[in-house]
């Protein structure tokens, strides 16, 4: 029943963390494209959370998170995936 990993599922924006070294790579001009595009398109590929000190946090997906509160989503389609081991 591990199925349920690997499902889509809708997460609020704002409760997903991202890291602060994530948020350094943040490329407006990337935002806005994808923003644009989904738009017109819809969000295609989910961005990637995990679990982590009773929180979500953002493993991939950063652009995809900001444009999608910069067209004022409430919500964003979401994979679980487990922390990866160091």
């Amino acid at each position: 029943m591990h199925d349920h990993l690997k499902a889509t599922r809708k997460v609020a924006v704002h409760d997903v963390y991202i890291p602060v070294k994530r948020k350094k790579t943040l490329d407006p001009n990337k935002v806005e494209a994808i923003a644009v595009n989904m738009i017109d398109e819809g969000q295609k590929t989910p961005i990637q959370v995990r679990q982590g000190n009773g929180r979500l946090v953002l493993v991939e997906g950063l652009h995809r998170l900001e444009a999608c509160r910069a067209l004022g989503e409430d919500t964003i389609k979401a994979i679980f995936v487990q922390a990866r081991r160091l």
